[in-house]
């Protein structure tokens, strides 16, 4: 059978789906990745595969690496995806699973547990079918891609690096394409500290942290330029409105197309200093992802995919996007990596989060026919 043709049901991954999205796992709540971390390694072992749980450090939940059985060996497929979201738990009760006009709606169903999971049914298909591919595939799926995987980037590499190529199913671009590069990425953390009074009787007398960030917020952002990006994420200041705030805390998400510009936007950051004696402030640099340029393996592996999507009737065109993933340490290892191989939708990371229906099948043949066709 061609892998291009196995029968991909949307009722039946739809039903195996909703599973996945109703089990909550922000990134911060360990517990919760975990038992996310459950349930794909039930999925998993249905597969057959030999599953290693390797532990969480520095308080995220713990990562799962699982090998499909397989005659051969030396470097094969890595599918690397995520298991964590940004949505807090209980965010179901205001975007509840629901099918609705050729959309399905769910917390972390696009960004990123639907490509996920259509990667475990294109080698699901690719089982029933009999089909095997010609090179072995290890799943790594992680708990801490969301905060820019600080506890899993060792890991990472050092899994892509014993594979000749990485998939990503990330999802799909906006005109349904794919992404051969990401942009360079950095976060900071901001600290201002200021002198507390009494804000009703002794205002004068006080220094306040929250107007020192304040400043500071509106220096950062109009850093921004068309080569690097400032944007202010997370603010965080006082304890009561009667008395001048002593501390404020912030987070900045720094982002460039090539890695010059970050490393110039990162000095400028690096730079700031509070413009009053009275007032402290800190700009620590936090994790960074490094720009990942379209190369030939990456292109190569581009065409191969993009033969397949022409195969099924339909375009995977190509592109460098915004937005990190752990595609930008594979790729910047020179490792042939294609992301964006997930499903479509809009709404990542808000309460309008959507995949679109039709999506699911067209992605998965996609997705098994690109595993057949590697060696």
């Amino acid at each position: 059978m061609d892998a291009t043709a196995l029968p991909f049901d949307t009722d039946a991954m739809l039903a195996g789906l909703r599973a996945w999205v109703e089990c909550e796992s922000p990134t911060w709540e360990a517990g919760a990745v975990n038992r996310m971390v459950d349930l794909a390694s039930r999925d998993l072992a249905m597969l057959g595969a030999r599953l290693d749980r390797i532990p969480g450090r520095m308080g995220f939940g713990d990562c799962l690496r699982a090998s499909l059985p397989h005659r051969g060996a030396g470097p094969g497929i890595l599918l690397l995806g995520h298991l964590d979201t940004v949505h807090p738990l209980g965010t179901l009760a205001a975007l509840p699973w629901r099918r609705e006009d050729g959309r399905v709606f769910g917390p972390g169903i696009l960004d990123m547990k639907g490509g996920t999971y259509i990667a475990l049914e294109a080698l699901r298909q690719l089982q029933r079918a009999g089909i095997a591919t010609a090179l072995p595939v290890t799943v790594l799926l992680t708990g801490d891609e969301e905060v820019g995987s600080p506890s899993t980037r060792d890991l990472i590499e050092a899994e892509a690096a014993r594979h000749r190529y990485v998939l990503i199913p990330e999802p799909a671009r906006p005109d349904g394409g794919v992404v051969t590069g990401r942009y360079a990425i950095a976060r900071f953390a901001l600290r201002s500290t200021g002198r507390p009074s009494h804000a009703g009787a002794r205002l004068a007398e006080g220094r306040s942290a929250i107007r020192e960030m304040a400043r500071q917020i509106l220096r950062i952002e109009d850093m921004t330029s068309e080569d690097c990006t400032f944007s202010v994420g997370v603010v965080h200041g006082g304890q009561w409105v009667n008395c001048v705030a002593t501390t404020c805390t912030a987070e900045v998400l720094s982002m460039a197309k090539r890695q010059e510009d970050l490393d110039r936007g990162v000095a400028a950051m690096l730079a700031l200093r509070s413009g009053s004696g009275d007032v402290g402030f800190e700009v620590e640099q936090g994790v960074t992802r490094p720009v990942w340029e379209a190369d030939a393996p990456g292109m190569a592996l581009w065409q191969r995919a993009h033969a397949v999507a022409l195969g099924l009737g339909f375009d995977i065109p190509h592109q460098s996007s915004g937005g990190g993933s752990d595609g930008n340490f594979t790729g910047a290892m020179g490792i042939a990596t294609l992301d964006g191989l997930g499903v479509a939708g809009s709404g990542a990371h808000t309460l309008g989060e959507h995949i679109v229906e039709t999506s699911l099948a067209r992605r998965g043949r996609l997705l098994a026919g690109l595993l057949a066709a590697l060696d």
